[in-house]
């Protein structure tokens, strides 16, 4: 399994819904671009440079330059990315939707892994991992990429400047970001500036000299003296845009006899514009210039609509078709169907949107309301909704959002859904009790499980009782939450309600509850029963399709199917579920995405357990950010104990407890006390075995506080934290030599294994007592152990259970089985775990003949002195979160230096960085 697999329809569908495409593309070339020989030079040779910055007044050229730029870049094997910005973008959770649409045009595959965390959540932590997640998924793509954010000036959200930063801080090598701004750009480049890898143009680089002046003129007005030329170049003082107005003025028959202006500003192309331009235009026209200037981009069609008349579709292409021949500051760009699409030149929209704001409120509001109603028929919901709320129709906005909201969601266009409603007005939200469970269900879908909490209680005590749809959903809203936070008891608690969903209930809502309810069933040891209500839920329908992708499609409940399997142990059968549903969601598209990821995870545990350990590292290391922001606990539990296991495995120890160290941080920021209790289990299993007295010790206290919280969890469902605390304080007992007391515990951990139908864990409980038996003198009470054992992980086709419950389990269970013939169905499992040693080693770029430090990675010369920093903790043993606390740094920035200094050193895990680092030192007599 390649974790490069992905729903086939991601990005080729409609994964970004939300997104105006024009804006993502740079605006066609008229053909009119002029050669400008010294800025061309300039830009070639900073092709390598990591940003580059074009800042000047509206109408500089910053845009066309650019163009010019791209033409000459694409045939030396550059890609582009293009953004324009508008003040609409001005807001955190749209721009980045624009922002890694943007990638993905350029290449899928770069923007697969943010697309799914993007709308996850806009606080400083969930921006960043979109980021660096988008930065990794950059760094993976072979060619140069440039990336163009034009209209720079138009965004003042600190959040984005923050975003902006943190992309151009973790820039690979392979990304050029350009910014085309109106004023200073806000983001340091200091750094860069002392690296020499910038390159900045003002006004004074970008405006025309006389000679590019001249070329100009004459490709827009034929035939032109050199004197008449430098009389327009002085009044413009080489203004591109001032220019360009000049021509169009002198096309026209009717030219004002008034003293020449100096164009050299935006006031005074407004000026010009007004008197010269829009003055000679008949005032049916000027009207409909207004009106176009409303919409971002515009076709016949909509123009026809804006005047009343959608049946003058005839008037409105001739009018198009002339501003166009006219050079009136129109830009064609890329529409939606046959039609043909345009935007208006920020300048001139900004004209007239200037003369829009002085018309009546009444005329304003027909305008925007016959966009709303445009773009509402042909299901353009964003571009509608917005022209609705500034039309004044914020209540039929609303209406359409309610309306629209369960297909959307079943169709995994949640990130449409957050954009919606965040354009509806905060009053109108508040009145209708559809949205505000929307409005609770995309804080659980952005992880604000306060937030959601406290709606879902204030909405149950506000709906009526004969609201029995609404009702029943707000009793899904509060299982999806207690879910997400692993509180069994409180999901529990309304599982009779959702086992007989009313008859108003739609499929999705049903379908929903059918999971929440087959989830509950598995905690509870009812596996057979989990299973038998996925097999018998109806058959759900949306738009005349089956349901299969959404948190209540079918998938998903398949997924569910094969965890109920494996957590009996049957893991054969279960791999056989997981690689069937990613089959199929692979062809999906995004309303797959959810289950895609929730199979992938459990597959890893698979392949784990059946000792394809490189297999599961390969497939689940990429995925964290992803899946930490996704998915339920349970997955994120299961992802983090393989990596930790596997790394362990391989000899990779410290990378091993970070791992476990991740994991107790994500189950302490959402109060998970259970996957705690599991990560703390872990160390004291691996501190053990390192003879790490001390550590073990603390991690018994940790575990001995979160037990505490909980001092009647072996009654309850969350009985698993009491089974946890018994196996780590049976190994602590067997390391300090109480035996018959480990011996104990032992006994009853497998009586609660048996109950709750845990068959893998059984299983390793059993090799494990074993161990103990041997020491204690009762050999036959070990090999009955074993062989029963053995009997189970054949059954059950488990490996890693039994190999993984004591260092020395495979030579015991050789030594044990050597006493007496086994039957050949058992004898031939035995030779299966003899043949698991030794395991291969993840880093495989290494030939199995060289070491780590013969590899030929760089010295550690090549590391920066932040690197270097890093570098220093890490040799003593400090999990990522320390690092972070001890240089000011979040996680995930500590995890990109470590990502690249990995690569710089040519190595795969911290211990071999650690070993490169103390070798250096070795040979230099550094400290």
């Amino acid at each position: 399994m390649n974790n490069n697999n992905w729903p086939a329809a991601s990005t080729g569908d409609t994964a970004f819904s939300t997104v105006d495409a024009s804006k993502l593309q740079p605006p066609r070339s008229t053909g009119n671009l002029i050669a400008r020989e010294q800025l061309r030079t300039r830009l070639l040779a900073a092709r390598q440079q990591r940003c580059v910055v074009l800042r000047g007044p509206a109408g500089c050229g910053k845009t066309s330059t650019l163009l010019a730029w791209r033409q000459q870049l694409l045939p030396l094997g550059y890609d582009f990315a293009w953004l324009t910005l508008t003040q609409e973008d001005n807001e955190l959770a749209r721009f980045l939707d624009y922002l890694i649409a943007s990638i993905a045009r350029v290449g899928d595959s770069m923007a697969r892994e943010a697309s799914q965390l993007e709308g996850r959540g806009i606080d400083a932590e969930a921006v960043e991992r979109t980021i660096i997640t988008l930065v990794r998924g950059i760094a993976n793509h072979r060619r140069e990429l440039v990336l163009v954010l034009d209209d720079l000036h138009s965004l003042t959200d600190l959040g984005i400047h923050e975003a902006l930063q943190w992309l151009l801080d973790y820039a690979p090598a392979n990304l050029h970001l350009v910014l085309a701004s109106r004023s200073v750009v806000p983001l340091s480049l200091a750094r860069l500036r002392s690296q020499a890898m910038t390159l900045e143009l003002d006004f004074r680089d970008l405006r025309f000299s006389l000679e590019e002046s001249e070329r100009f003129l004459q490709t827009q007005l034929g035939a032109i003296s050199h004197n008449e030329a430098r009389q327009l170049y002085e009044q413009t003082d080489g203004w591109v845009a001032g220019l360009q107005l000049l021509c169009v003025s002198r096309k026209r028959p009717r030219q004002s006899q008034t003293a020449p202006a100096q164009l050299r500003d935006t006031q005074a192309f407004e000026a010009f514009f007004g008197n010269n331009v829009l003055a000679q235009l008949m005032p049916g026209d000027v009207d409909q210039l207004v009106h176009m200037a409303v919409c971002n981009r515009f076709c016949a069609a909509l123009c026809a609509a804006l005047t009343g008349q959608p049946e003058a579709l005839g008037d409105a292409n001739i009018l198009l078709t002339r501003l166009e021949s006219d050079n009136l500051f129109l830009i064609p760009v890329e529409g939606y169907g046959p039609e043909r699409w345009f935007r208006f030149h920020p300048l001139l929209r900004e004209i007239l949107l200037k003369r829009f704001a002085t018309r009546s409120e009444e005329e304003q509001g027909i305008v925007h309301a016959r966009a709303w109603s445009w773009f509402r028929d042909r299901d353009q919901l964003d571009e509608a909704v917005r022209h609705a709320v500034l039309g004044g129709q914020g209540a039929a906005a609303a209406r359409l959002v309610e309306a629209q909201a369960e297909r959307l969601y079943a169709h995994g266009d949640l990130r449409l859904l957050v954009n919606l409603v965040r354009r509806l007005p905060a009053k109108q939200v508040g009145l209708s009790p559809a949205l505000r469970i929307l409005m609770a269900r995309l804080h659980i879908f952005a992880q604000d499980f306060s937030a959601a909490e406290a709606l879902i209680e204030e909405l149950w005590h506000s709906v009526p009782l004969s609201d029995v749809a609404a009702r029943f959903r707000l009793v899904l809203l509060r299982a999806t939450l207690a879910v997400q936070r692993d509180d069994i008891d409180s999901a529990l608690s309304v599982l009779p309600q959702m086992l007989h969903p009313p008859k108003e209930a739609n499929a999705v809502m049903v379908g929903g509850g059918i999971n929440i309810c087959s989830w509950l069933y598995m905690h509870q040891g009812q596996y057979e029963l989990a299973r038998r209500i996925q097999m018998e839920r109806p058959l759900l329908i949306v738009d005349g399709a089956p349901l299969t992708g959404t948190a209540g499609g079918s998938l998903q409940g398949r997924c569910l199917i094969g965890l109920s399997l494996a957590m009996q142990g049957q893991i054969t059968q279960a791999e056989r579920v997981y690689r069937e549903v990613l089959q199929e969601a692979e062809h999906g598209g995004k309303s797959c995405a959810d289950a895609y990821y929730l199979a992938g995870a459990l597959l890893g545990q698979v392949l784990y357990e059946t000792n394809e350990v490189q297999a599961a590292f390969d497939l689940l290391s990429g995925w964290l950010d992803i899946l930490e922001r996704i998915s339920i606990p349970d997955s994120v539990l299961r992802v983090f104990g393989i990596l930790a296991s596997a790394q362990w495995a391989l000899g990779h120890h410290q990378e091993a407890f970070a791992y476990l160290e991740r994991l107790h941080e994500y189950g302490r920021k959402l109060g998970l006390d259970r996957l705690i209790a599991y990560s703390l289990v872990w160390r004291v299993h691996w501190h053990l075995l390192l003879g790490e007295q001390v550590a073990t010790e603390s991690c018994m206290a940790q575990l001995a506080a979160v037990y505490a919280r909980h001092p009647q969890v072996e009654n309850s469902p969350l009985s698993e934290i009491h089974m946890l605390a018994q196996h780590a304080e049976a190994r602590l007992q067997a390391a300090r030599g109480d035996l018959k007391g480990a011996s104990l515990r032992l006994g009853q951990l497998l009586t609660w294994c048996e109950n709750h139908g845990r068959h893998g864990l059984a299983a390793r409980i059993m090799i494990f007592g074993a161990f103990i038996d041997r020491r204690l003198g009762q050999e036959q009470a070990a090999r009955d152990k074993v062989i029963e054992a053995l009997r189970r992980g054949h059954r059950f086709g488990l490996i890693r259970s039994l190999i993984d419950a004591h260092a020395d389990a495979l030579d015991m269970i050789i030594e044990l089985v050597a006493q007496e013939p086994l039957d050949p169905v058992l004898a031939f499992y035995v030779e299966r775990l003899v043949a698991t040693r030794p395991v291969a080693r993840v880093d495989v770029e290494v030939a199995p003949e060289q070491t780590p430090r013969q590899s030929a990675g760089q010295g550690i010369e090549c590391l920066s002195e932040r690197e270097l920093e890093v570098m220093r903790l890490l040799a003593q043993a400090l999990p990522n979160k320390k690092i972070a606390r001890a240089l000011g740094l979040s996680p995930e920035t500590v995890k990109w230096h470590l990502s690249h200094i990995y690569s710089k050193l040519a190595v795969s895990s911290r211990d071999e960085a650690v070993a490169r680092m103390r070798d250096h030192q070795s040979a230099t007599g550094a400290v």
